[in-house]
């Protein structure tokens, strides 16, 4: 017999794959908690590898500002998985048909050059930062594939790898220890249009206290850790901006270079 953990994803599973606006899951499949949407967003994950969406080879975190933590009236980060099928290089294109509702956020992203695995003495900021080989300007795609993000719960989003739908990464600096991440600043365009301007201070005081976060949450959510050579991204520094077709979208981070999107028809 399926447990309520393999039921739930497979829900999510069907109306993800579908482009069906997900709705709230039925109270016998709901998460009860935030660790219980995590074992079923690894469940949902193993099921959608399965369904050919490739490796997973990386991890966001969402609410990691107050601009976005205010956007989604949630008031803790939350993490999800990234496949390697839905990451680009540099300049990504992708179809406006593909989403329920596109859009994108301006993020620091980082690469592990080794583990972070999950202990009980919480990691800081200066414990995760030899961990990070590379640092990149990068763009998160999002999909608003929910009915009412707001009716779902945080546990639900979670369970659904909250909003990811895949990123665009920049060239990758590795003399990143020369650089104040805190006081880079990013500047989104959209179709020539700055739209939004953000430092890398309003991730959580300094972009590397959401690594550490997201190390932490691995044991406190009996999550298996990081591994060398996933890269994780940190949070977006400008709210959400959702597109439309024939977009193009340009984002740029102080010390980091440029990052394009365009939206195909």
């Amino acid at each position: 017999m399926e447990t309520t953990t393999v039921r739930a994803a497979r829900e999510l599973l069907r109306q993800r794959l579908s482009l069906t606006p997900i709705t709230d899951l039925p109270d016998e499949l709901a998460p009860a908690s935030v660790t219980d949407g995590y074992a079923i967003q690894q469940e949902l994950n193993r099921q959608l590898a399965v369904a050919d969406m490739g490796e997973l080879v990386a991890h966001k975190i969402g609410c990691t500002t107050s601009v976005m933590q205010a956007f989604l009236n949630i008031s803790q980060p939350c993490a999800g998985r990234i496949f390697g099928k839905t990451v680009m290089h540099r300049h990504g294109r992708v179809p406006h048909h593909g989403f329920v509702r596109i859009g994108m956020e301006c993020e620091i992203a980082v690469r592990l050059q080794r583990d972070l695995l999950p202990r009980a003495q919480p990691y800081t900021r200066d414990d995760v930062a030899p961990a990070v080989g590379e640092v990149m300007a990068a763009i998160e795609l999002v999909d608003e594939r929910y009915r009412d993000f707001r009716t779902l719960g945080v546990a639900t989003l979670v369970a659904d790898d909250f909003f990811n739908a895949g990123c665009v990464l920049g060239a990758p600096v590795r003399d990143w220890q020369q650089l104040d991440l805190a006081a880079l600043t990013g500047r989104v365009q959209i179709n020539g249009v700055e739209v939004g301007v953000g430092q890398g201070a309003l991730v959580m005081g300094h972009p590397l206290n959401a690594l550490a976060w997201l190390a932490n949450a691995q044991h406190e959510h009996g999550l298996p850790g990081l591994k060398k050579g996933e890269f994780i991204m940190l949070g977006s520094v400008v709210e959400t901006q959702w597109l439309n077709a024939g977009d193009r979208v340009r984002i740029a981070i102080d010390r980091l270079g440029e990052v394009a999107l365009d939206i195909e028809d």
